[in-house]
Formats: C-alpha cells, structure tokens, sequence
C-alpha cells in the first residue's frame, strides 16, 4: 500500500489526445529511472491510453490502471480510470468530444491536487477552442487554476536561469493598456520575487520590466503608458525595496543579451515575452504557473496536430516540465520549513 511521502505523487492530466500529449507523457517515462524521482499518476482512462501507446509506438511502457487514487503504486506509471466510457480518438483531428474529455482530466487532476491527493500537477496541451462550454469557459489552465486554488496566478516561462513572467497573458491585444495598472504591475512583481525566493533559491532576485510601447515610449512621442504608469510603479516599488529597473524597450532587450542581467523579466503581453522565448528554448521551455499555494507546470508546445500520431513527437519538453515541478516542490518545502523553524540565535551573556 502506497503511503503518502515516502515519494512525490505527480499528476498528469491527459490534454488533447488527438494530440501529441499522450506520447509525450509515454516517452517521458519509458526512461524507467523516472520512477525513482516520482509516482506518476495519469488521469485519463487505462484502456485508452494502452490504445494510444500501440499507435504511438511505445510497446515498452506498462501501464497500471486504478480506479481510486489510494491504489497507487509506486514504481508504476498509474492511470486514474477518471471515466470508463468508451472515447473515439483520431490523432491530428480537433474533435469537440475529446476536449470535453480533456477537460474531465484537468479537473479531476485540479481537484487531487487542491485536496492533497497529489503534490504536484503536469499539463499536457489542450486545444483552448474545443475545450470551450457551458460548464468550461475559460482561455486555458491558468485561469482554472487561478480560480480553484489559492493565490494570484502569473506564467512564468522558465529554461535554465531564463525566466520570463507576462503582466497580462490571454488577453486581447487592444484590452493591455486598458487593464496596465499600479495595481497590476505591483502584484505581479510581488509574485514574481516571492516565487524567485521561495521555488528558485534566488536570494535577492532583480528583476526587468519591458516596455509597452516601441522603444518605451520615447519619452512619450509614441505613447505615455511609460511614464504615466510604468515609471511610477517601479519608483514606488524600489521605496518598498524591490530590486527592479526598466522600462527597457523590448525589441533590443534580447538581441543584446540584457536579459542575462536578471532573474526574472517581466513583459507587458503575452507575444512580447513568448516570442523571445520561445525563440531562445523551444522544445526545451516549461510554463510555470508561479504564485499559487500549489505546483503546476507544462511543456511550452501545444497539441501539434501535424504529427500526432506518427511517433516523431519530442518529448523534451515535458520531461523538463516533470523536473522543473520535481525541484520546485523540493524548494518550496526547503523554504516553508526554514520560515516555520527559524534558526535560534544563541544569546551570549
């Protein structure tokens, strides 16, 4: 019997699976040392997913099925039955029916991870337009996970020491300005430091914030969100001791390697940062979803229709996803014990 401690539990909801999430996840842990970092749990359907690893190529992987999630084995690749339906799949085809299984998974898996079922939770890509109903209605993970647990969610796209945080992220490019507040911008610093601290072991993290407009602004010819917002927030919050400068002017930012100067940089929007990352780790990135009171990562590639299914799909990505949650959670609980149990200063008499 499987007792919660003895090995970090690790959720993995299922994505799109017409998508190339479900042989991601398989390739991942055809590396059996895997096992001896963590007890992954799938929650999708075991008689699927054996499906899906034949077509996909992995003969290797043995699955292990369970219907509740005190049946968990540790040194297995656990699969929650979160239904037991039937599900038709055709890989590379967005289909309606497999979002809102999709959806089932994710949930299932939020709801593990909200009541200590499991510790840690790893996305595979969902298609954001056929996961859409009555009952779902929100962009992506983020806002679910923003919505269900505890604390004010921010992505935050890590490889390596290259970390960058967006402002606001599934938003529509003509609503930024109007939602760019002190308000804003202050919390999301707030974030971003506390999440360096406590799940990066950065001590006294620095941190960049890019500019709106192009070459920020130019002192206000092309645009005064810079000095009417921007300038103002990061005065007020060097006051309070935060270490962070800009605005820098985003499209130099990275062609001149400043972002090596910072723990973090924070963009204005979501292309703003993503392109720069993407085009600087793809395939290797990971998207954390920082400032909440539970560890959630992703790979940072979607469902990639194109290839589902022809056993091509790199899944390293995802793995680097399944580590960077594996050190975060060892971090995190590193730091929560170091503020519970201070170090007691012997007085000298």
């Amino acid at each position: 019997m499987y007792k919660k401690g003895e090995n970090i539990i690790l959720g993995i909801s299922i994505g799109d699976m017409n998508g190339i999430g479900s042989e991601v996840i398989l390739k991942t842990f055809e590396d059996t040392r895997m096992l001896e970092f963590c007890t992954p749990v799938i929650f999708a359907n075991a008689k699927l997913l054996t499906f899906i690893r034949k077509i996909t190529e992995n003969p290797s992987i043995s699955l292990h099925g369970i219907d509740d999630l005190s049946q968990i084995v540790p040194g297995k690749i656990n699969v929650l039955n979160v239904w037991k339906e039937g599900v038709n799949i055709e890989l590379g085809k967005e289909d309606e029916n497999v979002g809102k299984y999709a959806v089932k998974s994710f949930v299932a898996a939020t709801e593990a991870l909200k009541n200590g079922s499991i510790d840690i939770l790893v996305t595979a890509p969902i298609n954001k337009h056929n996961i859409q109903s009555e009952d779902f209605s929100f962009p992506g993970h983020t806002d679910y996970l923003n919505q269900e647990l505890e604390g004010q969610a921010l992505m935050l796209m890590v490889h390596d020491t290259l970390r960058i945080g967006l402002l606001t992220d599934h938003i529509a490019i003509d609503q930024v300005s109007k939602v760019l507040t002190p308000e804003l911008i202050t919390q999301k610093i707030q974030t971003v430091n506390q999440t360096l601290i406590q799940d990066f072991n950065v001590i006294r993290p620095r941190i960049a914030i890019l500019g709106l407009n192009p070459h920020s602004g130019d002192n206000g010819v092309i645009g005064t969100e810079e000095q009417d917002v921007i300038i103002p927030t990061i005065k007020s919050l060097l006051n309070d001791g935060y270490i962070v400068s800009g605005p820098f002017p985003a499209d130099g930012f990275f062609g001149s390697e400043q972002y090596k100067n910072y723990d973090a940089v924070i963009a204005c929007y979501h292309d703003q940062g993503l392109i720069p990352f993407k085009t600087l780790a793809f395939g290797n990135g990971v998207n954390y979803t920082a400032g909440l009171n539970k560890i959630r990562t992703s790979p940072d590639h979607g469902t990639a229709y194109n290839i589902a299914g022809k056993g091509i799909a790199d899944h390293t990505s995802f793995k680097e996803a399944v580590y960077l949650s594996l050190d975060i959670y060892k971090n995190r609980n590193e730091y929560l014990q170091s503020i519970e149990n201070p170090l007691k200063v012997r007085q000298i008499n």
